[in-house]
């Protein structure tokens, strides 16, 4: 049974599927146990976060040996909702649409996209890897057909909301939204934003800190003459 998503704040539950992620590749490469220190390297944080974030699923590791990998990434499958199909529809198929679409990474980590839609008629028909672009209109019929439980929204922000809506009606739970800008659902519906601009942003900043701080090391470092 999953541990409802509520209970969870959402920087820890973020981190946990980050630490879910490094597990995956540790078994990958025939890893048989990690300690906290050694995740946390791997993800990107410090150990007393690792060991506080994995105290919210009840794993608490053996002291002077660390996690068994596969255990805890079963056990983190089944508390995070890993194991349960979710098949995707991905609404606009521009450039971005088209580049999700035929990523592997949705399949890699139990994720199935299973319809694209679009409202240009020169799309509708198209051959997108193994799927065809149905028309928005037909959203409905399709969500139900296909069993859909999440949408991924790529279209341009002055349409978000109307799609949002589109995908609410059409019985989606699920929605993650790579539009610049913030879309309403019902409390029922989860919504998470991807706004690759800010994104872009903070990368651009933490590497001007970095440059800074580097720069200074280096001062420091350069003899006095």
């Amino acid at each position: 049974m999953s541990v409802p998503v509520e209970r969870i704040p959402d920087a820890s539950l973020r981190r946990l599927f980050e630490y879910l992620q490094s597990l995956e590749g540790a078994a990958a490469n025939g890893v048989s146990t990690v300690s906290s220190e050694l995740l946390a390297e791997m993800a990107g944080y410090n150990a007393t976060t690792v060991r506080k974030d994995l105290s919210n699923i009840g794993s608490y590791g053996t002291r002077g040996i660390g996690y068994d990998v596969v255990s805890l990434r079963d056990r983190m499958r089944r508390q995070l909702g890993g194991e349960r199909e979710q098949r995707l529809a991905i609404v606009g198929i521009g450039h971005l649409g088209i580049a999700l679409a035929k990523s592997d990474n949705f399949e890699s980590h139990g994720y199935e996209v299973v319809a694209l839609f679009d409202k240009d008629p020169a799309k509708i028909g198209q051959q997108v890897g193994s799927l065809a672009v149905d028309h928005i209109d037909d959203m409905a019929n399709v969500v139900a057909e296909r069993k859909i439980t999440m949408g991924i929204i790529t279209v341009p922000p002055a349409v978000a909301q109307k799609t949002a809506f589109r995908l609410v009606e059409a019985g989606v739970l699920a929605i993650l939204n790579f539009s610049s800008t913030t879309v309403l659902t019902p409390p029922h519906v989860y919504v998470r934003r991807v706004d690759l601009s800010i994104e872009a942003q903070m990368l651009s900043f933490l590497s001007q800190q970095a440059e800074a701080q580097a720069a200074a090391a280096g001062a420091v470092d350069i003899p006095t003459p």
